[in-house]
This record gives C-alpha cells, structure tokens and sequence, in this order.
C-alpha cells in the first residue's frame, strides 16, 4: 500500500494510554468535519499533480468535474506542455474560462453566469470542457458555450506534461492559464475522456499534493 487511508482517525490509545492529538509533526492530515461530503477539499495553497509520466491530449479531450467555492477566482486544471500547446481551465471574476492551444494560438470559451457570484455560491455545479480537433464547448450546469476557432488546420494539443488541479508549482509552465490562483474549495468526479477511453482520478494517488485533503470535503464553508 503506497498511498494513505481516506479516513477520520479519533480516539487513539497505546497500551491503554490516550495519545495526545496535538503532533509532533504533520503530512497532509486535515481534520475531521462535523458534516462531510464527498470529494477533495483544497485550502487555496496548493494544486494536486497527476500522471507524473505526463498526459497526452492531443486532438480530443472531454473533461467533466464538479466543484464548489465561494472564491471568485482559481485554477481548476491545466496541461502544458514546453511549447505553446495546452488546455486550462480556471475561474476568473466567477467566470469559468477554457482555454486551448493546439500550436496555432490560444482560443478560450468562456461561460459568465447572469450574477457574478452565482457560480461562486458555495454550492456543488457541474463542468464539461471538450475539445475536438479545433473545436472547443463549455457546458456549465447543462448551459453550452461555444467558440469559434480560426485556426483550423491546427488540432492536435502536444502535451506529454502532468495534469495540475487546482494551481501548479510556481516554476511549472502553463500556457493556458492566466490565472494563478490556488482553487479554494471542493472538487470531485474529475474524468478525463479520450475517444472510448474514460479515466477518473483518484486525488488519493496524486505524485504531488499541497494544500489538498483528498475525500475529505467539510460540508459548510469555514
């Protein structure tokens, strides 16, 4: 076993003596939520890093997660690769901006709710990104968007980078995020579609992780 327990731990004795709860030290130890809810809660800080050997977009990607903040800004994913090629997703003024770079230049389809908080209302809303060839859509909480892409001999993202939820290292490139900002908040159900070839992500097994408590998301705001 190479990754820790998705658990609260309470109450613990060694030979019949209670251990104190304050540690010594501590690794990505969060603490237990009165009212718990699925997913993984990132404290704005960090990112969790995923697929160390690097991740392929190429022509076509579907990515569908959920997520829930009261912050009006933050990143929500992003693969670059050295080049100019890249996907990001990222909250912007509570606006949800998807961004791709297939080499030819940087398009983004960007989806504004009518009030400016309305995405950013704490509550759990759902996100599809896709891009196919170059095209690109954005659906939030089933409303579509749609953008028109004028660089349409270029269709292929070259990645082979790690996906980055929620931020990235700040001597990581990425060349379609303008925001780097931390996600605060929860995230859950990240899938990453190519094809027939659906693959969720367990931020359990992320190689790298700051700030970010997987399956474990406090129920309110605190």
């Amino acid at each position: 076993v190479t990754h820790s327990i998705p658990a609260c731990i309470g109450g613990m004795t060694v030979n019949s003596k209670q251990l104190d709860e304050s540690p010594v030290s501590i690794f990505a130890v969060n603490k237990c939520y009165v009212t718990v809810q699925d997913g993984t809660f990132f404290d704005g800080s960090g990112f969790a890093a995923l697929v160390r050997e690097g991740y392929k977009v190429r022509s076509d990607v579907n990515i569908t997660l959920e997520f829930r903040t009261t912050a009006v800004h933050g990143v929500l994913l992003g693969v670059s690769s050295a080049k100019v090629d890249a996907i990001g997703l990222e909250i912007v003024n509570g606006k949800v901006l998807f961004h791709v770079n297939n080499g030819a230049g940087r398009i983004t389809a960007t989806y504004e709710p009518r009030g400016t908080n309305s995405l950013c209302d704490g509550k759990w809303h759902k996100l599809q990104a896709n891009k196919s060839k170059h095209r690109l859509s954005l659906i939030i909480d089933g409303n579509l968007v749609q953008t028109d892409n004028p660089y349409i001999q270029s269709t292929s993202a070259d990645t082979n980078n790690p996906i980055y939820v929620g931020g990235y290292p700040a001597d990581v490139k990425q060349n379609c995020l303008t925001s780097k900002s931390s996600f605060h908040g929860c995230l859950r159900n990240l899938v990453l579609t190519r094809g027939q070839q659906a693959e969720s992500f367990d931020f359990s097994r992320a190689f790298d992780l700051r700030g970010a408590f997987p399956h474990s998301c406090p129920g309110a705001e605190h």
